[in-house]
């Protein structure tokens, strides 16, 4: 039994132990004519040599072949030459061709040091195939240009990165290195159709708003709602433990254990934590007037219009007491310096909230994955078969004239139409649901 499944190759010996496979093969069949001239032939052995290759892992053990290489002589031309085994060989690498495929396969699975462990190879080499296996998808998987541009940043591996997403589609387009201007910049005018892009969501980062004015200017920006609402929370936050300072020592920790309530929507309390929620307020004056400033701003945002939200804005910072200025301080500059973005949300609802589940998820994935680079992180992220979003492919229907010849009772002549695909569906990132979803199952 030929437990390789090779063609190019035949089996001298086989001999194994507790971890390994020796197997020792050679060429199944000789060249039939010299690369050098072209003559059939007229071929000779003139030496060999013993090369060794790593493959597959059979049994949970690794797998080494030991190739006898034999060297031709041409009576014709008199070159020499080492017989080829592109077909299964990748000689760059010293591996099979399906060795490289299929750690190409797992390093967007598994850590490096565990593929190198288990396939016999130097961890630095599982890292190459990966590399190139990247560059490879890079080429070949072209995320569309989304309408909706997010941006948006998690912090990873003890650094901010820039996190671009389609808004529209629910999808993850790419992660950038960094989240500087120019990093950003760079993205950006290397899109595709890049004048599609009519709205562009993020936060209150200012070279993002620079990059995109500076390649998108006809792009409207918005900043999304929930990197505005959560600085009411940290208003809230501020007074807290400002509050904090003045009480007892068991005061201190029931404040602690309360601040959920603090943080909660007014509507989602339940009974009990209203209960709560009265007796911090009524003994703590300021408190209530904080949280009740932190609501009103909450309800600023289901307003209808730009104009209401605008006036409703301006009635609520006026009714910020003198004490609590400085608290509300971060957030009342913030709305002066990104007024026009922040409104325009308003005039067109679209937001990066849903992200933020995003963001819980790739802090996991960075947590288990210990030892990663950012590249290899990002890469994960973006090309783990089954997670990639596609456009459905667009069909027309053709009605052929040559189906006018067919008898009554023929199929094509009872529905002459054929569905014609004219758009290969594009890629649209990576689905933000599905990624979750594999990773809660333990896929990823």
């Amino acid at each position: 039994m030929d437990i390789l499944n090779l063609p190019d190759f035949k089996i001298i010996e086989i001999a194994d132990n507790e971890h390994d496979i020796q197997i020792r093969v050679e060429a199944s069949s000789p060249p039939l004519a010299c690369p050098h001239c072209g003559c059939v032939a007229n071929l000779y052995k003139h030496d060999s040599r013993e090369q060794v290759c790593m493959d597959l892992p059979i049994h949970g053990k690794r797998v080494g072949l030991h190739i006898r290489r034999q060297r031709y002589k041409c009576r014709e031309c008199s070159q020499t030459f080492w017989e080829r085994l592109e077909r299964t060989i990748d000689d760059k690498r010293n591996c099979t061709q399906r060795l490289v495929i299929y750690i190409s396969r797992q390093s967007l699975k598994r850590s490096f040091t565990s593929i190198a462990e288990d396939v016999g190879m130097n961890e630095k080499t599982v890292r190459n195939i990966f590399r190139d296996y990247i560059n490879e998808l890079e080429q070949l998987v072209q995320f569309e240009t989304p309408r909706w541009l997010g941006i948006d940043e998690i912090h990873i591996i003890n650094k901010p990165r820039c996190v671009i997403a389609n808004v529209e589609e629910r999808t993850v387009v790419d992660m950038l290195q960094n989240r500087n201007k120019e990093t950003v910049v760079n993205y950006l005018y290397r899109l595709p159709n890049k004048e599609r892009i009519t709205h562009v969501t993020m936060d209150m980062w200012q070279p993002y708003r620079d990059a995109v004015k500076a390649v998108l200017p006809k792009a409207t920006i918005i900043v999304d709602k929930f990197h505005v609402v959560r600085m009411a929370n940290q208003a809230m936050e501020t007074i807290r433990k400002q509050l904090r300072e003045g009480l007892t020592t068991k005061q201190r920790r029931g404040l602690m254990h309360d601040r959920f309530i603090l943080l909660k929507r007014h509507k989602e309390l339940k009974e009990m934590e209203k209960v709560t929620l009265d007796l911090w307020t009524k003994n703590h004056p300021s408190l209530g007037i904080a949280y009740e400033l932190k609501e009103a701003f909450f309800d600023i945002w289901e307003c209808d219009s730009r104009q209401k939200a605008f006036l409703k804005y301006h009635d609520w910072k006026a009714k910020i007491p003198k004490e609590l200025k400085p608290a509300f301080e971060p957030l009342t500059k913030a709305m002066a310096n990104w007024e026009e973005e922040v409104f325009s949300y308003f005039d067109h609802r679209i937001t990066n909230a849903y992200t933020e589940s995003l963001n819980s998820l790739i802090r996991v994935m960075n947590r288990i994955g210990r030892g990663y680079s950012f590249e290899a992180l990002r890469a994960k992220i973006l090309f783990t078969e089954g997670v990639m979003k596609q456009a459905k492919p667009k069909y027309v229907k053709d009605f052929r004239s040559d189906f006018a010849h067919l008898p009554e009772d023929h199929p094509h002549r009872k529905h002459p139409s054929i569905g014609i695909i004219t758009d290969v569906g594009a890629f649209l990132g990576t689905d933000i649901s599905t990624l979750i979803a594999k990773l809660e199952e333990g896929s990823l």
